[in-house]
Protein backbone atom coordinates (compact mmCIF):
# COMPACT_ATOMS: atom_id res chain seq x y z
CA UNK A 1 0.00 0.00 0.00
CA UNK A 2 2.95 2.09 1.43
CA UNK A 3 4.46 1.89 -2.46
CA UNK A 4 1.03 2.31 -4.42
CA UNK A 5 0.63 5.65 -2.71
CA UNK A 6 4.07 6.77 -2.96
CA UNK A 7 4.54 6.22 -6.77
CA UNK A 8 1.01 7.07 -7.80
CA UNK A 9 0.84 9.39 -10.91
CA UNK A 10 -0.70 12.27 -9.62
CA UNK A 11 -3.09 12.92 -12.84
CA UNK A 12 -5.21 10.15 -10.85
CA UNK A 13 -5.70 12.82 -8.16
CA UNK A 14 -6.65 15.12 -11.05
CA UNK A 15 -9.36 12.59 -11.99
CA UNK A 16 -10.81 11.82 -8.54
CA UNK A 17 -10.83 15.77 -7.49
CA UNK A 18 -12.65 16.09 -11.10
CA UNK A 19 -15.10 12.83 -10.20
CA UNK A 20 -15.75 14.27 -6.99
CA UNK A 21 -16.94 17.42 -8.48
CA UNK A 22 -18.83 16.29 -11.78
CA UNK A 23 -20.65 13.24 -9.66
CA UNK A 24 -22.35 15.09 -7.38
CA UNK A 25 -23.54 17.96 -9.56
CA UNK A 26 -24.97 15.32 -11.77
CA UNK A 27 -26.82 13.28 -8.57
CA UNK A 28 -27.48 16.89 -7.59
CA UNK A 29 -28.91 17.94 -10.82
CA UNK A 30 -31.09 14.48 -11.77
CA UNK A 31 -32.63 13.68 -7.85
CA UNK A 32 -32.84 17.27 -7.11
CA UNK A 33 -31.78 16.78 -3.34
CA UNK A 34 -29.49 18.48 -1.82
CA UNK A 35 -27.26 17.52 1.47
CA UNK A 36 -28.96 18.94 4.68
CA UNK A 37 -27.85 22.74 6.24
CA UNK A 38 -27.81 23.39 9.86
CA UNK A 39 -27.95 27.29 9.96
CA UNK A 40 -25.50 29.09 12.29
CA UNK A 41 -26.00 31.69 14.92
CA UNK A 42 -24.55 34.31 12.76
CA UNK A 43 -26.89 33.42 9.76
CA UNK A 44 -30.04 33.45 11.84
CA UNK A 45 -28.91 36.56 13.36
CA UNK A 46 -28.79 38.01 9.54
CA UNK A 47 -32.18 36.46 9.21
CA UNK A 48 -33.56 37.74 12.45
CA UNK A 49 -32.18 41.30 11.36
CA UNK A 50 -34.26 41.56 8.53
CA UNK A 51 -37.42 39.38 10.11
CA UNK A 52 -37.70 42.18 12.44
CA UNK A 53 -38.66 44.84 9.92
CA UNK A 54 -42.15 45.83 9.25
CA UNK A 55 -43.70 46.22 5.89
CA UNK A 56 -43.07 49.21 3.92
CA UNK A 57 -40.09 49.23 5.80
CA UNK A 58 -37.23 51.48 3.28
CA UNK A 59 -34.16 48.79 2.65
CA UNK A 60 -30.70 49.79 0.81
CA UNK A 61 -29.74 46.80 -0.95
CA UNK A 62 -25.73 47.31 -1.75
CA UNK A 63 -24.48 44.76 -4.66
CA UNK A 64 -20.68 44.94 -4.41
CA UNK A 65 -19.63 42.68 -6.76
CA UNK A 66 -19.42 41.55 -10.06
CA UNK A 67 -19.40 38.35 -12.24
CA UNK A 68 -16.15 37.22 -11.27
CA UNK A 69 -17.62 36.76 -7.70
CA UNK A 70 -21.45 35.44 -8.51
CA UNK A 71 -20.36 31.57 -7.75
CA UNK A 72 -20.20 32.88 -4.08
CA UNK A 73 -22.35 35.98 -3.71
CA UNK A 74 -25.17 35.63 -6.45
CA UNK A 75 -27.17 33.21 -4.51
CA UNK A 76 -26.61 35.71 -1.60
CA UNK A 77 -28.34 38.20 -3.19
CA UNK A 78 -31.07 36.13 -4.60
CA UNK A 79 -32.23 35.33 -0.97
CA UNK A 80 -31.37 38.87 0.45
CA UNK A 81 -34.20 40.09 -2.28
CA UNK A 82 -36.25 37.24 -2.45
CA UNK A 83 -36.76 37.30 1.78
CA UNK A 84 -37.31 41.44 1.74
CA UNK A 85 -39.62 41.17 -1.01
CA UNK A 86 -41.73 38.99 0.81
CA UNK A 87 -41.71 40.86 3.96
CA UNK A 88 -43.41 43.35 1.48
CA UNK A 89 -40.12 45.89 2.09
CA UNK A 90 -39.30 48.51 0.09
CA UNK A 91 -35.92 47.57 -2.17
CA UNK A 92 -33.40 50.68 -3.03
CA UNK A 93 -30.49 48.92 -5.25
CA UNK A 94 -27.51 50.30 -5.21
CA UNK A 95 -23.62 49.52 -6.41
CA UNK A 96 -20.27 50.86 -5.52
CA UNK A 97 -18.82 48.77 -8.60
CA UNK A 98 -19.13 49.46 -12.29
CA UNK A 99 -20.67 46.24 -13.16
CA UNK A 100 -23.34 46.17 -10.16
CA UNK A 101 -25.95 47.29 -11.78
CA UNK A 102 -25.67 43.97 -14.10
CA UNK A 103 -25.99 42.05 -10.99
CA UNK A 104 -29.23 44.36 -9.60
CA UNK A 105 -30.68 43.97 -13.43
CA UNK A 106 -30.11 40.00 -13.09
CA UNK A 107 -31.18 39.61 -9.78
CA UNK A 108 -34.60 41.36 -9.98
CA UNK A 109 -35.46 39.45 -13.88
CA UNK A 110 -34.52 36.42 -11.34
CA UNK A 111 -36.68 37.41 -8.29
CA UNK A 112 -39.24 40.57 -8.17
CA UNK A 113 -40.59 40.43 -11.95
CA UNK A 114 -41.29 36.60 -11.87
CA UNK A 115 -42.50 36.03 -8.21
CA UNK A 116 -43.29 39.65 -7.70
CA UNK A 117 -45.17 41.08 -10.17
CA UNK A 118 -47.32 43.08 -7.87
CA UNK A 119 -44.34 45.04 -7.06
CA UNK A 120 -44.45 48.14 -8.94
CA UNK A 121 -40.75 49.91 -10.32
CA UNK A 122 -40.85 53.28 -8.73
CA UNK A 123 -43.53 52.25 -5.97
CA UNK A 124 -42.19 49.10 -4.49
CA UNK A 125 -38.57 49.04 -5.54
CA UNK A 126 -36.04 50.82 -7.74
CA UNK A 127 -32.26 51.32 -8.83
CA UNK A 128 -30.22 53.71 -8.06
CA UNK A 129 -27.15 52.25 -10.37
CA UNK A 130 -23.47 52.67 -9.83
CA UNK A 131 -21.71 55.93 -8.41
CA UNK A 132 -17.84 56.06 -9.38
CA UNK A 133 -15.72 56.37 -5.94
CA UNK A 134 -15.72 54.26 -3.59
CA UNK A 135 -15.81 55.15 0.30
CA UNK A 136 -16.20 58.75 -1.20
CA UNK A 137 -19.97 57.99 -2.71
CA UNK A 138 -20.53 56.73 1.06
CA UNK A 139 -19.27 59.76 2.84
CA UNK A 140 -21.56 61.78 0.54
CA UNK A 141 -24.65 60.07 0.68
CA UNK A 142 -24.77 59.08 4.29
CA UNK A 143 -26.08 63.00 4.69
CA UNK A 144 -27.15 63.72 1.30
CA UNK A 145 -27.89 60.84 -0.77
CA UNK A 146 -29.47 63.32 -3.74
CA UNK A 147 -26.35 64.94 -3.75
CA UNK A 148 -24.86 62.43 -6.17
CA UNK A 149 -27.80 60.71 -6.87
CA UNK A 150 -30.13 63.31 -9.07
CA UNK A 151 -31.29 60.05 -11.25
CA UNK A 152 -31.64 56.40 -10.96
CA UNK A 153 -30.21 53.93 -13.45
CA UNK A 154 -33.28 54.42 -15.84
CA UNK A 155 -32.31 58.33 -16.00
CA UNK A 156 -35.20 59.03 -14.13
CA UNK A 157 -35.39 62.19 -12.14
CA UNK A 158 -34.66 61.32 -8.10
CA UNK A 159 -37.59 63.90 -7.59
CA UNK A 160 -40.17 61.94 -10.02
CA UNK A 161 -40.09 58.84 -7.85
CA UNK A 162 -42.90 58.28 -5.64
CA UNK A 163 -40.48 56.25 -2.92
CA UNK A 164 -37.89 58.67 -3.01
CA UNK A 165 -40.22 60.75 -1.18
CA UNK A 166 -38.62 60.95 2.60
CA UNK A 167 -35.88 59.39 1.46
CA UNK A 168 -32.58 62.26 1.92
CA UNK A 169 -29.81 59.93 2.75
CA UNK A 170 -28.66 56.75 4.09
CA UNK A 171 -29.93 57.72 7.53
CA UNK A 172 -33.52 57.59 6.66
CA UNK A 173 -33.06 53.34 5.21
CA UNK A 174 -34.49 50.85 8.13
CA UNK A 175 -31.24 48.71 7.40
CA UNK A 176 -28.57 48.51 4.52
CA UNK A 177 -28.18 44.80 3.06
CA UNK A 178 -24.27 44.78 1.31
CA UNK A 179 -23.27 42.05 -1.10
CA UNK A 180 -19.69 42.16 -0.85
CA UNK A 181 -16.45 40.99 -2.90
CA UNK A 182 -13.98 43.54 -1.79
CA UNK A 183 -13.15 46.89 -1.94
CA UNK A 184 -15.29 48.91 -1.94
CA UNK A 185 -17.82 46.65 0.05
CA UNK A 186 -18.90 46.12 3.74
CA UNK A 187 -15.73 47.24 5.22
CA UNK A 188 -16.20 50.63 3.82
CA UNK A 189 -19.93 50.78 4.84
CA UNK A 190 -18.99 50.25 8.56
CA UNK A 191 -16.06 52.26 8.95
CA UNK A 192 -18.19 55.65 7.01
CA UNK A 193 -21.27 54.93 7.44
CA UNK A 194 -22.04 52.51 10.55
CA UNK A 195 -19.41 53.52 12.68
CA UNK A 196 -19.74 57.52 12.39
CA UNK A 197 -24.10 57.02 13.03
CA UNK A 198 -24.12 53.73 15.64
CA UNK A 199 -27.75 54.70 16.25
CA UNK A 200 -29.39 55.31 12.69
CA UNK A 201 -27.29 52.82 10.52
CA UNK A 202 -27.58 48.94 10.90
CA UNK A 203 -26.07 46.96 8.48
CA UNK A 204 -26.18 43.19 7.14
CA UNK A 205 -23.70 41.44 4.65
CA UNK A 206 -22.99 38.97 2.54
CA UNK A 207 -19.21 38.27 1.42
CA UNK A 208 -16.31 36.05 -0.12
CA UNK A 209 -14.96 33.02 1.70
CA UNK A 210 -11.16 35.17 1.97
CA UNK A 211 -12.95 38.86 2.97
CA UNK A 212 -14.72 37.43 5.95
CA UNK A 213 -12.07 37.03 8.62
CA UNK A 214 -11.75 40.74 8.38
CA UNK A 215 -15.11 41.43 8.72
CA UNK A 216 -14.93 39.18 11.85
CA UNK A 217 -14.12 41.82 14.43
CA UNK A 218 -17.18 44.31 14.10
CA UNK A 219 -19.33 41.66 14.38
CA UNK A 220 -21.93 41.70 16.54
CA UNK A 221 -21.72 45.61 17.68
CA UNK A 222 -21.54 47.11 14.04
CA UNK A 223 -22.46 44.24 12.46
CA UNK A 224 -25.21 42.40 13.73
CA UNK A 225 -25.46 39.65 10.77
CA UNK A 226 -22.90 38.09 8.60
CA UNK A 227 -22.91 35.39 5.53
CA UNK A 228 -19.36 34.10 4.91
CA UNK A 229 -19.27 32.37 1.32
CA UNK A 230 -21.11 29.59 -0.28
CA UNK A 231 -21.78 28.01 2.85
CA UNK A 232 -23.50 30.76 4.47
CA UNK A 233 -25.60 31.86 1.40
CA UNK A 234 -26.57 27.93 1.90
CA UNK A 235 -27.43 28.59 5.61
CA UNK A 236 -29.32 31.57 4.91
CA UNK A 237 -31.18 29.81 2.21
CA UNK A 238 -32.18 27.16 4.11
CA UNK A 239 -34.02 29.59 6.83
CA UNK A 240 -35.64 31.67 3.80
CA UNK A 241 -37.05 29.17 2.16
CA UNK A 242 -38.59 27.04 5.69
CA UNK A 243 -40.50 30.71 6.15
CA UNK A 244 -41.37 31.97 2.72
CA UNK A 245 -40.97 29.10 0.17
CA UNK A 246 -43.65 26.89 -1.32
CA UNK A 247 -43.66 22.92 -0.28
CA UNK A 248 -41.56 22.76 -3.26
CA UNK A 249 -39.35 25.53 -3.74
CA UNK A 250 -38.12 27.26 -6.85
CA UNK A 251 -34.55 25.43 -7.83
CA UNK A 252 -33.27 29.14 -8.09
CA UNK A 253 -33.53 30.22 -4.28
CA UNK A 254 -31.58 26.69 -3.60
CA UNK A 255 -28.67 27.51 -5.71
CA UNK A 256 -25.89 27.90 -2.53
CA UNK A 257 -27.34 24.81 -1.44
CA UNK A 258 -26.75 22.58 -4.13
CA UNK A 259 -23.37 24.44 -5.13
CA UNK A 260 -22.39 23.35 -1.99
CA UNK A 261 -22.37 19.43 -2.69
CA UNK A 262 -19.47 19.05 -5.07
CA UNK A 263 -17.91 21.46 -2.51
CA UNK A 264 -18.74 19.05 0.28
CA UNK A 265 -17.36 16.20 -1.44
CA UNK A 266 -13.75 17.61 -2.94
CA UNK A 267 -12.93 19.02 0.69
CA UNK A 268 -13.19 15.86 2.02
CA UNK A 269 -11.23 14.19 -0.82
CA UNK A 270 -8.53 16.68 -0.28
CA UNK A 271 -8.62 15.91 3.34
CA UNK A 272 -8.03 12.41 2.90
CA UNK A 273 -4.87 13.15 0.77
CA UNK A 274 -3.64 15.33 2.92
CA UNK A 275 -3.66 11.88 5.46
CA UNK A 276 -2.43 9.56 2.84
CA UNK A 277 0.19 12.31 1.91
CA UNK A 278 1.38 12.58 5.63
CA UNK A 279 1.39 9.21 6.32
CA UNK A 280 3.91 8.44 3.20
CA UNK A 281 6.12 10.88 4.37
CA UNK A 282 6.27 9.56 7.71
CA UNK A 283 6.53 5.66 6.82
CA UNK A 284 9.09 6.73 4.41
CA UNK A 285 11.46 8.76 7.09
CA UNK A 286 10.77 5.72 9.05
CA UNK A 287 12.06 3.33 6.60
CA UNK A 288 15.19 5.65 6.23
CA UNK A 289 15.89 5.48 9.53
CA UNK A 290 15.87 1.63 9.88
CA UNK A 291 18.36 1.89 7.08
CA UNK A 292 20.30 4.26 8.64
CA UNK A 293 20.55 2.07 11.82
Amino acid sequence: MYEFFKNLDKRWIFLLMFLSVVIPIYIIGITGKTFPEVPSQLSMDTFNVIEQLNEGDPVLLAFDFDPASEGELGPMATAFTYHCASKGLKLYFISLWPVGPQMIDDVIAKVINPDFPHMKYGVDYMNLGYKPGNEGVIKVIVTDLRELYTTDDKGSGINTIPMMAGIHSVQDFELVINVSAGYAGTKEWIQYAVTPYPDKIKIVAGCTGVQAPLLYPYIPQQLPGLLGAIKGAAEYEKIVVDTYGAEIPDPKYLEASRRMGPQLVAHILIILLIIIANWVFFTERKREREVQA
